[in-house]
């Protein structure tokens, strides 16, 4: 997988900031990016779900991958 800061986690980060999870769904991690689309969708109603909008993008642009050692 790519290190943090590689062009696909920059990528990822932008495609999270438009919409929560799917620049988690871009790295493959499934579960993650249904779990951050559905909590940021439901917190944007009580008006909460910016906090999860931001920690979508943060994840997707820190993401490490699986190491191969």
């Amino acid at each position: 997988m790519p290190a943090q800061g590689s062009t696909g986690n920059v990528i990822a980060a932008i495609a999270s900031f438009f919409i929560p999870g799917l620049g988690q769904l871009i790295q493959g991690r499934v579960l993650k990016a249904i779990i951050m689309f559905v909590a940021a969708t439901a917190l944007w109603f009580v008006l909460l779900g910016w906090i999860i909008h931001l920690w979508s993008i943060i994840d997707a642009a820190v993401f490490k991958g699986a190491s191969s050692t």
